[in-house]
């Protein structure tokens, strides 16, 4: 389960491409499209977090035997 920092700076750039997203929609007056941007950058997140979490119980599972 080797896992490198690529994923660490693959959600830094998500956030930070999105916060840029939504500033400048907020300043030209579109906040109901910047909200939703928001959201769509959480979702894609929370994805990828996701995937990771579900491969931490799966050797939580291996390492205490519960197979």
């Amino acid at each position: 389960m080797p896992y490198d920092v690529n994923t660490i700076f693959q959600i830094a750039g998500i956030g930070i491409i999105v916060a840029m997203i939504h500033t400048v929609l907020k300043q030209a007056g579109k906040g109901d499209w910047a909200d939703w941007i928001a959201l769509v950058g959480v979702v894609i997140v929370l994805y990828m977090v996701a995937s990771y979490v579900n491969d931490l119980f799966q050797e939580i599972k291996r390492v205490f035997l519960f197979k």
